[in-house]
């Protein structure tokens, strides 16, 4: 049979002693023969002991090592929607379920695999009220052993009522995570949108106009302030294509597209280099980057991100990024030797690169780690599983 024994510090602990004590001297008296209070009149210890767990505002329980209560107190029959002598002499299985329907010790009667509540000795289990109602409970248990026999004192509390918060709260959290994956996947679909139309509709009207004034220079003749007009006016239109490719490379690069994750990775390493003049190293294979439109999507936007904090944050001067799989995981680490992040950063609410980055790693039911643990400057780890991704 098993046993728990739990170590209560302080007074939690001496007064889990003392109500043991009490179960003992009380269950001692049953035995004799004695009457209640009046038996106990002559030992005012042991009646102030019984007042004080008669009292108490929490349900209080004391079981023999067969599981019998000896001791009860009404906020427990209260809670239990009996009288205290309904309890005592019972079954603990009658107002405690059982584990497996074997009736063991009272530490039996609670999970063993971990802890419920907020004090290292709350131990999860469901209570049984006299309709036969089953409720959440949470139960401390400590032991004495009393003339050669071990008795437990448990004090219960219901917390059913804060197990319905805790899962409303839970299914809230992830319908609001729904919502942001939906958002996500509607301003994906709109910036894939507008890039195209920008591309392809503003682009080529851009393109034309070059080609129109190319003949426009032709026609015109070789007068100095002729052509200086328009080449002034070509340069202008070509910053144009330059800022609309630009731009609508940011909005959706047609690499993602047209050449996968991989060369979609090498012009976002190559604009980055360019534009802020930080070296950044980019290690994978093309062969490990070949994953649906999802998954891909989901990895550029992640590393894009990455790699802006690193440009406005950072202080950095290279970046390395390494993107492999391994048993239909893929493993990406992204670290740069900048100054560093804090973790009040982290945990800073306008932080929404890094919100942004964990939702969307959490959409694939991942797994993300930021820290600066191996100084100078941050780290990040991401652990995706794409078995259900790759093409």
């Amino acid at each position: 049979m098993k046993r728990r024994r739990t170590a209560l510090p302080g007074k939690r602990g001496l007064a889990m002693f003392a109500l043991g004590y009490l179960a003992a001297r009380l269950l001692h008296r049953v035995k004799r023969g004695d009457g209640g209070e009046e038996g106990a009149a002559a030992d005012s210890p042991l009646l102030h002991s019984r007042r004080i767990v008669h009292n108490a505002g929490e349900a209080i329980v004391s079981a023999d090592d067969s599981s019998r209560i000896v001791l009860a107190n009404p906020a427990a029959a209260s809670m239990f929607g009996v009288s205290v002598q309904q309890m005592e002499g019972s079954p603990l299985a009658r107002f405690i379920e059982a584990p497996d329907d074997q009736h063991g010790a009272p530490p039996d009667f609670f999970r063993a695999d971990g802890r419920a509540g907020r004090r290292g000795t709350d131990y999860a289990g469901t209570g049984l009220r006299a309709g036969g109602e089953r409720f959440a409970i949470e139960g401390s248990i400590g032991d004495t052993l009393q003339d050669g026999r071990t008795l437990y004192t448990i004090i219960l509390r219901d917390v059913s009522e804060r197990q319905l918060v805790q899962h409303k709260l839970a299914r809230s959290h992830d319908q609001l995570r729904q919502l942001s994956s939906a958002l996500q996947t509607i301003r994906e679909e709109e910036r894939t949108h507008i890039s195209r139309e920008l591309h392809d509709d503003l682009g080529q009207l851009l393109a034309s106009l070059r080609m129109d004034l190319t003949l426009l220079r032709e026609a015109c003749g070789a007068t100095p302030d002729t052509q200086h007009l328009i080449n002034g006016m070509d340069g202008n239109l070509l910053m144009a294509i330059t800022s609309l490719r630009r731009i609508a490379t940011n909005l959706r690069p047609r690499a993602l597209d047209e050449g996968g994750l991989y060369f979609a990775l090498q012009g976002l390493r190559d604009d980055f280099v360019e534009r802020h003049g930080i070296a950044c190293i980019l290690l994978a294979d093309e062969a490990e980057l070949r994953l649906d439109d999802a998954a891909s999507t989901a990895v550029f936007r992640i590393v894009q991100e990455a790699l802006t904090n690193v440009a406005r944050h950072a202080q950095a001067t290279s970046v390395t990024m390494n993107l492999y799989r391994i048993d239909h995981q893929l493993l990406i680490t992204i670290r740069d030797d900048g100054r560093g992040i804090r973790d009040e950063e982290m945990e800073k609410a306008e932080s929404l690169g890094l919100i942004g980055m964990r939702e969307r790693v959490w959409a694939l039911k991942g797994e993300i780690s930021v820290s600066a643990d191996e100084p100078p400057g941050t780290r990040i780890d991401i652990v995706l599983p794409i078995a259900d991704h790759i093409v």
